[in-house]
Formats: structure tokens, sequence, C-alpha cells
């Protein structure tokens, strides 16, 4: 990537890229943290797509007492809508869009490209993906939440309000709880939108089935 972007590891076809799906790992991870599952989608040797798993920046989290480790904005309670971290979310926001951006201007058109994230990550895909001015390809969210919920009707982007969106949680989610996940799935639907719900007997994290699901969510939408 270059000077000025997010560092990220980064999965080329040996073909020319057709698509791109850019994915977002969880708090105090980092662009590995994913690596070894994208081989299990199918998706670069098999359909051209070029895969980048961008590191969160380093910066210091009130929950966790201070500490500095990677994430895409600081969490101030255990309630995560308690004091939201507005600058830190738009912020990184701001960051995903640059990545797209850059994806765009290297000839792959933005209906080609996936967001996805895990956690804060995909609460950063969701921030990003539904306000993004040119239509995507879908936006993958896991095991996560709409940030900055108030704001998303006047601020959604209509390029996107047909945008495929798959969203998947765990029944035993003690990070992220259910019921905050369900609140995000039933906005959507309020608003509109192509919304594909799953929910696995797991903690945070994902499974099998889950990953299979994706899998084919995935070939759905990419060229």
């Amino acid at each position: 990537m270059k000077p000025g972007f997010l560092d990220a590891v980064e999965i080329n076809p040996p073909a020319a890229p057709r698509a791109c799906l850019i994915w977002l790992h969880g708090l105090g991870a980092d662009g590995h943290d994913f690596e070894t599952l994208i081989p299990e989608l199918g998706l670069v040797n098999e359909r051209a797509v070029r895969v980048v798993l961008p590191h969160a920046p380093y910066r210091p989290v009130t929950l966790n007492g201070g500490h500095v480790m990677r994430a895409w904005y600081d969490i101030l309670a255990p309630d995560l809508l308690q004091g939201e971290d507005s600058q830190g979310i738009r912020e990184s926001e701001q960051q995903l869009r640059a990545l797209i951006e850059h994806e765009v201007g290297n000839g792959i058109p933005a209906k080609h490209i996936v967001l996805a994230g895990f956690s804060q990550g995909g609460a950063i895909a969701l921030q990003t993906g539904l306000r993004y001015p040119q239509r995507l390809a879908g936006i993958l969210a896991l095991s996560t939440y709409i940030p900055l919920a108030a704001t998303l009707a006047v601020e959604r982007a209509a390029d996107n309000a047909a945008v495929p969106i798959m969203m998947a949680h765990g029944l035993h989610d003690p990070v992220v709880p259910l019921a905050l996940a369900e609140r995000s799935r039933d906005q959507l639907l309020e608003l509109g939108y192509a919304l594909e719900w799953r929910s696995y007997p797991m903690p945070h994290a994902v499974c099998a089935a889950e990953i299979a699901a994706i899998r084919g969510w995935l070939s759905a939408c990419l060229p």
C-alpha cells in the first residue's frame, strides 16, 4: 500500500484482480487475524479477487485502562453506545474510504468491492459502506453493530440503499450483546436494506457454518 494509507496485509490473485474484499479486524487484533480464513472463501485464485486486510492504528482504549492497542476507535464503557467515540469512528471511516478509492483508482470499480469486518471492524464497515457515495458490492458485518446509529437515516447514501448486507452474530456473545446486534438488524430492515441475518450458537467468534454461509454470500455479491 502506498505511503499515507493504512498498513495492510495484501493477498493478490495471479491474474489481474476483477474485484476486491477489504476486511477489517476487531479490537486488539491486526490484519493477520483473518488471513488464514481467506483461502477457505475460494476467492483469490478462483475468482481473481484481491484481498486487503488493513491494520488499525494504535490508540489508547479507555475501557482497557488506557492501554494502547490497535483499535478503530476508543471504547469508553462496557455499554458500547455510552459516549461513542464519534471522532475516532469518523476518522476510521475516512481511512477506509481512502482504501476504497485507492482500489477504484487502480481499476476495480466500487461496485466490485466488498467491505467486511469483525466486531469493531464490522462497525466501521457498516459506518463507511452505508454512507459511501458509490454503489458497493456488499457489506459483511460479523459480531457487530451500527455505530452512530442516530445519524444513519440522514447520512446514508442513496447509491447504497440496495447494497446487499450480511450480518452474523453469536447467540452467546459476551462482548457485543446479541440484543445490540438485533437492534442494528432491525434498524437496517426498517430503512429498507437488503439484509441477510444469521445467528449461531457461539461466543464472540466465527464458526465453520458461518464461514460456509459467508462463502456463499460473497459468491453471490462478487463478479
